[in-house]
């Protein structure tokens, strides 16, 4: 017989005269039995666990006991219904993340854990189709470009609507790239934006209004963008976060346009134009969200709602995956890849082509990393191949180059190499033989396994090859990111997923005015030639000049590449249309459940 109270829920089993509690029972007769035991409190013969029949000693206790008993038995012991069982009967996907976001304005964005959940609520005027990784029509549903490829005109679907009900026209566009080029947001992808004419002076607080923008809106529905030099890559840009609409009416009412500490993305104020939106946020818990009615897919959309859970502990992530708590994690624990590879749950375990690069971030304002023969030994000294095979176990491959191989059929041509014999001479050379007299330097990252097991296995090598003495700490990832962009670090342990399929998302990175450098380093030359590659429409010609550029950033080495990525998670069997992602871009409109 069954009956239920706390999970796991008590039953009753009656043995002889006594009736004992034991575990795994339906809650669906819970009042009939504690009824009983309500009854019984007083004549309790074995504690909390039993109690006598004794106690119903009348005719009319004995006989409602027994049709509570019979009925009892025949409802049957069974287990409670998990998170993601009801999930798949109600269509709730519930997925783990990596951290707790730093923010869900998608125009301060930097990492892909807070773009993971941008997405589901926002949406830009285009989209990446996860199979192609191309640019596909989102809010704009067609587009045109001039005969020399500076003016660009976007035109928008039909009765677009925020998810509170109020109207989204080309004006919110207008309004939302102003904004993410404002010097006094600092976006860090404001420079993504920069092809747009004034853009990067505006961005610059040059005195440059924001009128003279090559931003205009036709009419309500048509958009039009004017840029300073042909940009073939403009639709991809435009499916990044930066370029999201945000709500003038929302933003405009709880702070400054331009206030990072703006509170209209928390619960309660939050609007917005993708498939879901918000409902609560519990910091640190959970971000729970419900199906957008005024999405402009609505009737195509398949979940219901989508709670994002915020993990730092990948052991955490898989401990519930196996509970029955979660569809998706983020991430697997190391130490428990192969036997989810090799064992009977196989299907279980994805590992997914993914445009990566992990890397050191190298604070070149930082004595002795302003010596470029410093960062270079650093950058040489590694045995990466080890560290992909020894350490990271999720089918990652070395990284001798910041550009992953065949990137929209471009490979660097000038990799660095794994040479300790090289490193220890540029050391010397620098005064520091041995790595004596080179002061301990910090090395900071944010809390994961991988990343401790990274970080703890370079600190071997380059102590043990180079006599180089390094601290490790782990942040919370919000932290870790402000630190990164006020350069307080000596190096940092990040990750960049491509933003789209081109080399220059990854080059662009070190650009001098680039929100996303953080290193201090600069180069007017690495400058010039990333903004003739951008421009030039010959590919052969472009990718020669993107191989001078990279050349020249891997011998200045404001970075040490490391390795090129794979995505590694669990996903549920019910989970569906969660298809491969090179940049890591899923459309939750397309995803449904069925066990």
């Amino acid at each position: 017989m069954s009956f239920g109270r706390d999970a796991p829920y008590p039953a009753l089993q009656l043995t002889g005269s006594i009736v004992r509690i034991a575990p795994r029972c339906t809650a669906s007769l819970r009042d009939v039995a504690w009824f009983f035991l309500s009854a019984a409190r007083k004549d309790l013969s074995m504690g909390t666990s039993s109690f006598s029949l004794r106690a119903f000693c009348s005719p009319m206790a004995a006989a409602i006991l027994s049709l509570s008993l019979l009925l009892l038995l025949a409802s049957g012991c069974s287990r409670r219904e998990s998170r993601v069982d009801l999930g798949n009967r109600t269509q709730h996907l519930h997925m783990a993340i990596s951290a707790e976001p730093r923010d869900l304005d998608p125009h301060i964005l930097v990492s892909y854990n807070d773009m993971t959940v941008c997405l589901a609520l926002f949406e830009g005027l285009t989209a990446v189709d996860e199979a192609t990784s191309q640019p596909v029509p989102a809010v704009a549903e067609r587009w045109e470009t001039s005969a020399d490829g500076l003016t660009w005109t976007f035109h928008l679907r039909p009765n677009l609507m925020w998810s509170d009900g109020v109207p989204l026209t080309a004006s919110d566009f207008v309004y939302s790239f102003q904004r993410a080029l404002s010097a006094s947001l600092g976006s860090e992808y404001a420079y993504i934006l920069f092809t747009i004419v004034g853009a990067e002076d505006y961005n610059r607080g040059q005195g440059t209004p924001a009128s003279a923008l090559g931003i205009r809106a036709l009419d309500p529905n048509t958009l039009e963008l004017k840029l300073t030099q042909p940009t073939p890559t403009l639709p991809a840009l435009l499916a990044l976060p930066v370029a999201y609409p945000v709500p003038q009416h929302v933003v405009d009412k709880h702070g400054g346009r331009d206030d990072r500490a703006n509170r209209w993305t928390r619960p309660g104020n939050i609007v917005s134009n993708g498939p879901f939106r918000v409902i609560s946020w519990i910091p640190n818990q959970q971000v729970a969200t419900e199906k957008n009615p005024s999405f402009r897919e609505v009737g195509q959309t398949a979940l219901s709602a989508i709670t994002f859970y915020p993990y730092e502990s990948a052991a955490a992530q898989e401990a519930a995956f196996r509970a029955g708590q979660i569809h998706l994690t983020s991430e697997v624990p190391l130490s428990k890849i192969k036997a989810y590879r090799t064992g009977d749950q196989s299907a279980l375990l994805r590992s997914d082509p993914f445009l990566e690069t992990g890397f050191f971030r190298i604070n070149v304002e930082r004595k002795p990393l302003n010596d470029p023969r410093v960062r270079r030994a650093l950058a040489l000294g590694l045995d990466r191949r080890a560290l992909v095979e020894n350490v990271l176990l999720g089918g990652q491959t070395p990284a001798r180059t910041l550009t992953p191989p065949n990137t929209a059929g471009y490979t660097a041509q000038t990799p660095l190499s794994d040479d300790f014999v090289e490193a220890r001479r540029l050391l010397a050379e620098a005064g520091f033989e041995g790595g004596k007299g080179s002061p301990p330097l910090e090395a900071i990252s944010f809390s994961s396994e991988l990343n401790q097991r990274l970080l703890e296995a370079v600190q071997q090598m380059w102590k043990r090859e180079l006599g180089i003495s390094i601290t490790l700490t782990l942040k919370e990832q919000r932290v870790w990111l402000d630190d990164e962009r006020e350069k307080n670090y000596a190096l940092s342990c990040a990750r960049w997923i491509g933003d789209y399929v081109d080399p220059s998302t990854f080059l662009e990175m070190f650009l001098s005015n680039s929100g996303n450098n953080a290193t201090g380093w600069s180069n007017a030359e690495y400058d010039r030639l990333i903004r003739t590659a951008g421009a030039e429409p010959n590919s052969a010609r472009r990718n020669a000049l993107y191989q001078e550029a990279e050349r020249l950033l891997l011998t200045e080495a404001p970075l040490a590449p490391l390795y090129h990525g794979t995505r590694t998670f669990l996903i549920h069997r019910a989970v569906k249309g969660w298809e491969p992602a090179l940049l890591g871009f899923h459309r939750y409109q397309r995803v449904s459940l069925h066990p």
